[in-house]
C-alpha cells in the first residue's frame, strides 16, 4: 500500500502530543497538522491549551469529529486506559482509507479490540510500542510498529527522521514487547522508590548505594534515582494506568500478575502524594533526598 500523508491529527495534546505535532508539522509533504483534546473543550484549559497550538502552528479542533475527518494519519496519544474509548470514538467518524496509528501504552487484547473497529470502517490500524520516554528523543523516540500496514507507514515514519522500525504484520508484537519492558522498566522505578525511601528512613543510605554499584557499576545509582523519582512524581498517574494494561498483558499470557499490579500500586500511591502536593516547589534538580525526604514527612504526617 502506498501512502499519501499530507494532514496529520492529533489525538491528546499533552507532552507526547505537543511534541509530535510540533515535530511534523513541518516535514515534506505534510499541509496541516491538527490536534483534539478535552481540553480544548473544557472552560479551565481552552485558552491556554487553544494558545499553545496556535503558536506552535497546529490547528486545535473542535471535536472528534472534525479532527478525523481533516486527517490521513491520525495518531493517539492518549493515557493508557482510555485507548480503547478513543478509538471507539473515531471509529465513528474516521475517513476510509485512512492510518490510526495508536501510540498508547496497551495490552495486545486492548489493541486488538481497537483495531477491529478502525478497520471495520477501511481504515488501517497500526500500533506503536514507544520504547522510552520521547524526552528527550523527540519524535524520534524509538518505536516498534505491528500491524497489516506497519511496514508502509514505518518506510513513511522514517522518511521524516523518526526512529520506526516493523516488527511484525501481526497485531499485538510490538505491545507484547513494550508491556513486557514497562513491567522491568516502571518495576524498577517502583523498586528504587520503595529502596532508597526506605533506607533514607533508617539512614543507611549510603551503605545501601555503594552495595549497588558494587553489583551494577555502569550504573549511576543515585542520579538514575533522582531521575525515577522525578519521572514518577510527575507522571506516576499514567505510569499506573500503562502498569494496569501491563497487568492485563500478564492475564492475558495466562500468568497472575503479582508484579505488574504491586507496581501499579506504587505507581499510583506516588501519584496520589504528588497531588495532594507532598512534592509541591521541588527544584528541577532535585537529587533522589529531596524526594525521600517528602515521602518520610508525609508518612510521619499521617
Amino acid at each position: 500500500m502506498s501512502m499519501n500523508i499530507h494532514t496529520i491529527g492529533l489525538i491528546g495534546y499533552g507532552e507526547v502530543g505537543k511534541t509530535f505535532s510540533g515535530g511534523l508539522k513541518d516535514k515534506p509533504g505534510i499541509s496541516a497538522v491538527g490536534a483534539w483534546d478535552l481540553k480544548f473543550a473544557d472552560a479551565a484549559t481552552q485558552t491556554a491549551e487553544c494558545a499553545h497550538a496556535k503558536s506552535a502552528g497546529v490547528m486545535a479542533h473542535g471535536s472528534m469529529k472534525s479532527l478525523c475527518e481533516a486527517s490521513d494519519l491520525i495518531i493517539s496519544s492518549v493515557t493508557a486506559s482510555n485507548t480503547l474509548a478513543v478509538a471507539q470514538e473515531a471509529a465513528l467518524h474516521i475517513r476510509a482509507g485512512s492510518i490510526f496509528l495508536d501510540l498508547n501504552s496497551a495490552s495486545p487484547g486492548t489493541k486488538a479490540h481497537a483495531a477491529a473497529l478502525i478497520d471495520a470502517r477501511g481504515a488501517h490500524y497500526v500500533e506503536a510500542g514507544v520504547m522510552t520516554s520521547v524526552p528527550p528523543y523527540g519524535i524520534r523516540v524509538p518505536m516498534l510498529l505491528g500491524g497489516k500496514q506497519a511496514a508502509a507507514l514505518a518506510a513513511v515514519l522514517v522518511a521524516w527522521g523518526m526512529d520506526a522500525k516493523a516488527v511484525s504484520d501481526q497485531l499485538g508484537v510490538a505491545s507484547a514487547i513494550k508491556m513486557c519492558r514497562s513491567v522491568m522498566i516502571k518495576g524498577l522505578e517502583a523498586l528504587v522508590i520503595e529502596s532508597y525511601a526506605t533506607a533514607r528512613h533508617y539512614g543507611v543510605e549510603d551503605f545501601v548505594l555503594p552495595t549497588l554499584v558494587e553489583t551494577f557499576p555502569s550504573i549511576d545509582w543515585s542520579k538514575q534515582g533522582a531521575y525515577f523519582f522525578s519521572r514518577v512524581v510527575q507522571h506516576g498517574k499514567r505510569r499506573a494506568e500503562e502498569m494496569r494494561e501491563a497487568a492485563n498483558t500478564v492475564k492475558e499470557a495466562g500468568f497472575e500478575p503479582f508484579m505488574a499490579g504491586a507496581i501499579a500500586d506504587k505507581q499510583q500511591w506516588v501519584a496520589d502524594l504528588a497531588k495532594a502536593g507532598v512534592f509541591e516547589g521541588m527544584a528541577k534538580d532535585a537529587m533522589w533526598q529531596d524526594f525521600a525526604d517528602r515521602l518520610i514527612a508525609a508518612g510521619k504526617a499521617t
